[in-house]
C-alpha cells in the first residue's frame, strides 16, 4: 500500500516516553525526540592529522559502534537555549577530552527521514587538542580513537572484521576531509 501524503493531516502523538515520541500523521508513521531540539555531529581533526572517532556500546544494535562525536542541543533539561555550536564545543570535550581552535559548519540534515524528525548539523573541529579524560558523561562509557586520516579506512576495516558496526556518517565526513582537507 502506497502512503497517501498528507501535510495537513493531524499529528497525533501515539505514545511518549522519556525521550521519544511515537507520532502518527495521516497514514505515516514516525518517532521524533522529547528531549532536545537537534543533534551536533563534530568531524575533529588534530594538528597531526588523525580524526577522532568515539567507540560505545549501543543497545538498540545491541553492539559496539564507531561513530563521530556527537551530542543532543537543548539536552540537559535547561529553560536557556544552547547554541548548536556550542553544544558542539561541549560534546567534543566531555566525549573525547578535546578541544577545538576552529569550528566550522560543514553541513546539516535529516538523519533517517524516512523514520525520524532528528536534525543533525555537522561541524568540523580543526585542529583539536587534547586537554582533560574525556569518555562521555556518567550515562556513556566511551572510549576515544585518533587514527592518522591516512591509515582510517585500514582502521575501519579491521573494526569491522573486529564486529564493530561503523556509523555511516563516518563515510560522509571522510568523504569532506579526503576532498576538502587540502
Amino acid at each position: 500500500m502506497r502512503a497517501v501524503i498528507q501535510k495537513r493531516a493531524k499529528r497525533e502523538i501515539v505514545h511518549e516516553g522519556e525521550f521519544l515520541r511515537f507520532i502518527r500523521q495521516g497514514e505515516w508513521e514516525y518517532v521524533e525526540r522529547s528531549n532536545c531540539s537537534a543533534i551536533a555531529i563534530i568531524l575533529a581533526t588534530t594538528e597531526n592529522d588523525k580524526v577522532l572517532f568515539v567507540e560505545q556500546y549501543r543497545v538498540p544494535v545491541g553492539r559496539k559502534v564507531i561513530e563521530l562525536p556527537a551530542g543532543l542541543i537543548n539536552d540537559q533539561g535547561s529553560k536557556m537555549k544552547e547554541s548548536i555550536m556550542s553544544v558542539a564545543q561541549r560534546e567534543l570535550l566531555e566525549e573525547t577530552g578535546y578541544k577545538a581552535n576552529k569550528m566550522k559548519k560543514i553541513l546539516e540534515g535529516p538523519v533517517s527521514s524516512g523514520s525520524s524528525g532528528d536534525m543533525v548539523t555537522v561541524f568540523w573541529a580543526r585542529d583539536v587538542r587534547k586537554v582533560s579524560k574525556g569518555g562521555g558523561d556518567n550515562l556513556e562509557s566511551i572510549i576515544v580513537h585518533a587514527v592518522p586520516i591516512k591509515t582510517v579506512d585500514q582502521w575501519l576495516k579491521k573494526m569491522k572484521l573486529k564486529g564493530f558496526l561503523i556509523e555511516p556518517k563516518i563515510y560522509a565526513g571522510l568523504y569532506f576531509l579526503k576532498t576538502y582537507n587540502k
